[in-house]
């Protein structure tokens, strides 16, 4: 069956660590954030299929700077061509990172998600094989507590069998402290719920 949702295109645009360095084409922001080796640039070049538009790295806490790529979208039902930024941010959480760095990391990460006007969504990526951290908890109340809409996203679902990945599912739910909360299974591998994020993205795109 063919995708709703079909990226057309995507390129890095800008590195930020401050405002006057975002990119200043008005358009939609959905941003990807997760613990260190959660699996981000990955999932973000399974997403686009463009081959390293994320650099992948064996070593946690690599991305230092607020990142931008331009992602061009063709939606089944519009005529129109959408475009958004899709942005990474800095893993949260590694221990290695030294305390001073991740303050400022903390201080441009949290200025950029209160301030930003065209943030329209968050992807917060949890390692489905664990039960949330508390690291994880505590980015998720933060973007509760600070109006920002979140999508849960389950990552690395292929590496768990399947009754399994439902019992990991209902913890992360359970430890999020809300039982309805939707959770997205997502495998970089094989591209599953790769349709499923798409849709949510085009939805997004035409609100």
């Amino acid at each position: 069956m063919k995708d709703r949702v079909i990226i057309t295109q995507g390129q890095y645009v800008a590195s930020a660590v401050k405002q006057d360095q975002y990119p200043e084409a008005d358009l939609p922001e959905i941003v990807f954030i997760g613990r260190s080796n959660v699996g981000k640039s990955s999932l973000i070049n399974s997403l686009t299929r463009v081959n390293n538009l994320a650099r992948v790295s064996s070593q946690p806490g690599k991305t230092q700077t607020i990142n931008f790529f331009e992602v061009g979208v063709k939606i089944a039902e519009v005529e129109e061509r959408k475009a958004f930024y899709l942005v990474d941010l800095p893993g949260y959480g590694y221990a290695k990172t030294g305390k001073e760095k991740r303050k400022i990391w903390s201080k441009f990460i949290e200025e950029y998600l209160l301030n930003s006007p065209r943030l329209t969504f968050v992807c917060q990526l949890i390692d489905s094989r664990h039960e949330p951290m508390a690291s994880d908890v505590e980015m998720f109340n933060w973007l509760v507590d600070n109006g920002i809409p979140v999508l849960i996203i389950a990552t690395k679902v292929d590496k768990i069998g399947k009754n399994e990945r439902a019992k990991n599912i209902a913890a992360i739910k359970r430890k999020l402290g809300i039982k309805e909360i939707s959770v997205l299974p997502y495998s970089s591998l094989k591209n599953e719920g790769r349709s499923d994020l798409l849709d949510v993205i085009g939805d997004s795109l035409l609100e």
